[in-house]
This record gives structure tokens, sequence and C-alpha cells, in this order.
């Protein structure tokens, strides 16, 4: 090695208070990792060291690095083998190749695979250091370059996701991260958070985009038409299959499959989900041999799997296939920052639609707004906005314009309030009827007046299709589903 001069000539020793870079050093000779090390510390740069091919990919991908120092000759994976792991994982790290003089035609074969620039030992000073700086340059013209790709990628498939609140871009930032992977995504979230609209960015934005995106209710399947349904049959196989039918999984072929509802999957349904997709392989109902298929599972849910698996309501295995990648939609309670933003969207959107001149909320009227909980979330909230559109005596709308919302006082409080006063009617008049049975007796009114119609149903009732369809089954009232 060539003596150094004084600190004060290298640039990095004058950066006080400035970041520090992170410089990895990979080499097998001790002697060498020291003294590269010393001069390294010097320049201002913090050096980490590494004595093996294993150890240089484990340090990069536990902590950041802004530039490798990488010998080519080194145990258990070589520099070729460094070079080629951070190429597959797209790790943008600016590689300067450390080499004996022999070695020199090894180190322009690493160049061709992307490395920067390479030094031969004994190293230069003054070369080591012009050669970091200006890879340290470049690193840094990069990450601006990702990031700058990322926000665009960003506001691309999250185009129909608005918010700007820290809650909501903790979780698009989640998605970013696990987006372009093919792991598998499940969606945790209440009933009305916009879990459908992660699942297609999800896709979106991922290496499947180009392929089919196919979204399944699995509360609406039942156990005798799961495997048709799900998995195709041929003509024949059954009484009524009068042509061959393409299942769901098949129909994601190259694309994804987003299982909407999955805590209210049948549990024989599960068992079969499950072996599709531990073998990426299915089998059409009539069919005898099986046939692949390139998938991608997004899944979703409004329910605690633990309590679930705990009753032996769902398949602890298939949970585990289902969360490789947990992601969390915050409820809109947790957004505050966001229900302006989304009041005016809905308001926009609504008078857009409708062909009306543009609407407005007084400051009272949002103000009152941003108070309200939203147990029903991010659809309960365009519900309201709809509503307070339609009652509305001018372009501007007042608080006492928006159904169910006053003040302080609670839609939860308001609806309590109505069940009271029925429940005292009801007393009076000797006729009292259990919750369940009122319950029931609900749902057969709805079902009458939607003549049959389950969403209609649904709707009237003021509940989700998958709920409804778990309240026929808890009430025996399956026939419905076929009526």
């Amino acid at each position: 090695m060539q003596t150094a001069e004084k600190n004060s000539r290298y640039p990095g020793a004058k950066t006080a208070g400035m970041k520090k870079y992170n410089v990895l050093i990979a080499d097998d000779d001790e002697t060498s990792r020291r003294v590269i090390s010393h001069f390294v510390s010097k320049m201002g740069y913090t050096p980490h060291l590494v004595s093996d091919g294993e150890e240089c990919i484990l340090k990069a991908q536990k902590q950041e690095m802004h530039v490798l120092l990488l010998d080519i000759t080194m145990p258990k994976k070589d520099g070729f083998d460094v070079m080629n792991y951070l190429k597959e994982n797209d790790i943008p790290l600016p590689v300067i190749m450390v080499t004996s003089s022999h070695e020199i035609p090894l180190a322009v074969k690493c160049i061709k695979m992307g490395a920067f620039e390479y030094l031969t030992k004994p190293v230069s000073i003054e070369r080591l250091e012009i050669v970091l700086r200006n890879a340290l340059s470049g690193s840094q013209l990069q990450h601006q370059v990702i990031k700058l790709q990322k926000e665009l990628k960003s506001k691309e498939v999250f185009h129909n996701i608005i918010g700007k609140s820290e809650a909501i871009r903790d979780t698009m930032e989640q998605a970013l991260q696990v987006m372009e992977t093919d792991l598998n995504v499940l969606i945790l979230g209440e009933s009305g958070t916009g879990k459908e609209l992660f699942a297609q960015a999800l896709h979106n934005g991922s290496k499947r985009k180009n392929g089919p995106f196919v979204s399944v209710n699995c509360a609406a399947i039942s156990n005798d038409l799961a495997d048709s349904l799900l998995f195709g049959h041929v003509k024949g196989s059954f009484t009524g299959a009068n042509n061959d039918h393409t299942g769901f999984f098949e129909q994601a072929d190259r694309g994804t499959i987003f299982l909407d509802e999955i805590g209210d999957m049948n549990s024989d349904i599960q068992a079969k989900v499950l072996r599709a997709l531990q073998e990426r392989k299915i089998r059409k109902v009539g069919e005898k041999t099986e046939r692949a298929v390139d998938f991608r599972v997004i899944s979703a849910t409004n329910r605690d799997f633990s309590e679930a698996i705990m009753n032996n309501q769902f398949r602890e295995d298939l949970y585990f296939r289902l969360e490789e990648f947990p992601l969390f939609i915050p409820p809109l309670r947790d957004r505050k920052d966001d229900i302006k933003l989304l009041a005016k969207h809905f308001l926009d959107e609504f008078a857009s639609a409708n062909n009306l001149d543009p609407l407005q909320f007084s400051e009272e009227a949002l103000a009152g707004l941003v108070e309200y909980s939203w147990p029903g979330n991010i659809r309960e909230l365009k519900n309201a906005v709809q509503r307070a559109a339609v009652t509305r005596k001018s372009t501007v709308i007042e608080l006492l314009h928006t159904p169910r919302i006053h003040g302080k006082a609670s839609m939860k409080q308001a609806v309590q309030h109505k069940k009271t006063e029925a429940h005292a009617a009801q007393a009076e008049s000797g006729t009292l009827l259990s919750l369940e049975e009122r319950e029931r007796d609900a749902i057969l009114k709805a079902h009458e007046a939607s003549k049959g119609n389950l969403t209609k149903t649904a709707k009237l009732l003021g509940i989700g299709r998958a709920t409804l369809y778990r309240k026929l089954d808890k009430f025996n009232l399956q026939h419905l589903k076929n009526a």
C-alpha cells in the first residue's frame, strides 16, 4: 500500500454532521481487510469487514451498504456468486472489485456483470479514494432515480386509493415492498376499508399485471359447487354439465387469484384450496389427469383467524400458506386526515355522475364527518355523502343535511336509541321477541321484499353479502340461497 497523506486531504474527513457512508469490505485476507479499512475510515467512511462471500451477502441483507469492495477469490461464495446474488435480488449496490494483477481478466468479467470498477493489489490509496468517491456519487444518483421510479409507480398503482395519512402511507409502503414478489399476501382489515382495492393494486404493480385478476367471493361458494367453480369441469361429468367449464384457479393462470372473505370459506373447501396452493396443480371434475397452473394468491378477511383456528373453523396449515406476507388495512377512524379528502372525492363523484352543479360541504359539516368514528369505514362514509347530496337544500351541504350525523352524537347511539324504543314498544304489547327471533324475522321480510335477490336482501338489511350467508346458515335458512 502507498503511504497516505494527512487526513485533511480526504473529502470525507470534512463532512462532519453529514451522512456517513457504509463501505462493505469483503476479502479473505485479514491484512488486506485491515489496511483497506484503515484508509476507508480516514476518508470519512464507515468500514464493515467480512471474510467470505456468504457473510458478505448476509451483511448486505441486514444493513444498508453504500458501496462494496469485493475480492474475487473467497471461501464459501466467491465474488461471482456475490455479484449474481446482487443482480438476481435487485440490490443496487455499487461494487468495486479488488483483485490481484493476474486476475484482471476475471475482474473485467465482473465489470460486464455490472461491477462499477476494479482495483489491483496492492491498492493505490489515491486510486481508491477517486473510485470510492465516484462510486458513491453514482450510487446517490441511482438511489434518487429509484426513489422517483418508486414514487411514480406508487401513484400509478394506488390511483384508486385516496389518502395522505401516515397510516395509509405505511400500508402503501408495505404493499410496494411485496408487490413484485410472488409471495402470497393476506390482507386483513375491517369491512369497508378497501381490501379489494389493495388486492387490485398489488396485482397491477406486479410482474403478473398483464395476466388476469380473478376475484372470488369465498363466502358465496357452496360445498356442492366448490370443485366445479374453483377447478372447473368437463362436459358430461355430472348432470347439468352441458359444456366444459374453466375454474377460477385456471382462469387465474399467469395472473392473480383474489380470495375475498377467505375467513368465511367452508372447512371442506379449505382442504381442496390448500392442496391447490401446495401442488400448484388442479384437476377438473371428470378429468383423470392434473394440470399445472401458475398463479399468485392474494386473500382478504375481516375475521379474527386466531379465534377461527382455535374453534376449528379454519385450517391452521392453510392460514400459514396464505399469510406469507400479511398486509393490514387501517380502519377509517385511524385515518382522520383522510376523511375530508374521501368525503370531497365522493361528493364530486356523485355530482359528476348525476350531472349536478358542483357541491361542497360547510366547515361545520366536515368537522362532524371527521369527529365520527365510522364503524362501517369508507363504505359507510360514501353512503353518508351520497345521502347528504340527495337531501341537500343548496349546493352547500350543512351538518343538519347529513343524515344520522348530528354533532357529537354517533350513528351507533342513534341506532341503539331506536332499538331501545322498539324494545319498549314490544314489551308493552306483550310480544317481546328474542334478538335472534327478530333478526331471523327481519331476514325473511327483507328476502321477501327483494323477491329472493340476495344482494338486494343484504342491502336492505345494511349488511354485506358474506354476512348474510353466515346468518342464513345460523338461522337454518340455507334454502333461501337457492330460492
